[in-house]
């Protein structure tokens, strides 16, 4: 039998005629249920939690508590802060708090305001010590914009940084008088140098390198000029002590000063490797 002619084999690998087959297409897989289930719980859980936080009764801010008061009361906090009562808790501010806190009340120094789940904002503030005080109105400075209004004390309290943050009535006990009493001959170019709020820093910086014992006894800074700086103790004593250089060398000769001569009414460590004492 023949087999098939070289005609017959190359009719049969000659390629088809009509339009070309489509490539097969791979099947569209759908999730599995599982995954379905967990996407759909996550999403409850998302919109739960936003409700919860924002949109429920349960988490609202309905107590104010305060903390670190001293001259001040917690009434007067909690007034000054204005804590929005009622609002979401995780909606309050409480940089913006802070803000407002610093600026209506000078006599807080720092502030922390921190959310108290579920219910409580807390108010932890710091007060500023006074190291110094001033008569109000004083050397060209009042307490105007201080608490108590414009020239509602007497004395103006100053604190380690030299700030005037508070007005009084009543001088607070163990708190030196601050004078400002430039020298005639070189008022002029030393207020022009420094400026008053130099020499009110000059003074701040020696009241707080006094040692313990000198500073309980001291009643008043004088401040002449920037390295002219003298105190006044009980009894009428005095100390020339300079400019505010070297308060810690100055310190320690001042101590050992009044250890050597207790009977002396003046003392005289503006050059600390050659203290003087008289008037015993």
């Amino acid at each position: 039998m023949a087999g098939p002619t070289t005609a017959d084999r190359g009719e049969r690998h000659k390629p088809k005629s009509g339009p070309p087959r489509p490539p097969r297409g791979r099947r569209l897989r759908l999730p599995r249920p599982p995954v379905l289930i967990v996407t759909g719980v996550v999403l409850l859980l998302g919109a739960a939690t936003v409700w919860l936080l924002y949109g429920s009764q349960w988490l609202r801010a309905e107590r104010v508590t305060t903390s670190g008061t001293g001259v001040l009361t917690p009434a007067q906090v909690r007034a000054a802060a204005a804590v929005p009562v009622g609002a979401p808790l995780i909606s309050v501010d409480t940089g913006d708090i802070e803000d407002r806190l610093r600026r209506k009340l000078p006599r807080i120094d720092s502030v922390e305001v921190v959310r108290s789940w579920p219910h409580g904002i807390g108010l932890k503030v710091t007060e500023r010590e006074p190291v110094l005080i001033v008569e109000n109105g004083a050397n060209g400075k009042n307490g105007d914009n201080r608490e108590g209004g414009s020239n509602a004390g007497k004395f103006v309290e100053i604190d380690a940084k030299g700030v005037r943050f508070a007005t009084v009535q009543k001088a607070p006990r163990g708190v030196p008088r601050l004078e400002l009493t430039p020298d005639q001959s070189g008022a002029a170019a030393s207020l022009r140098r420094f400026g008053p709020d130099r020499l009110v820093r000059e003074a701040v910086r020696v009241a707080g390198d006094l040692p313990p014992a000198v500073a309980r006894d001291t009643r008043a800074v004088r401040v002449r000029s920037y390295d002219d700086v003298s105190l006044e103790l009980s009894g009428g004593r005095t100390v020339a002590w300079g400019s505010g250089e070297k308060g810690d060398t100055k310190a320690t000769t001042l101590t050992a000063l009044m250890k050597a001569a207790p009977k002396a009414r003046h003392f005289d460590v503006s050059v600390p490797t050659a203290p003087a004492s008289s008037g015993s």
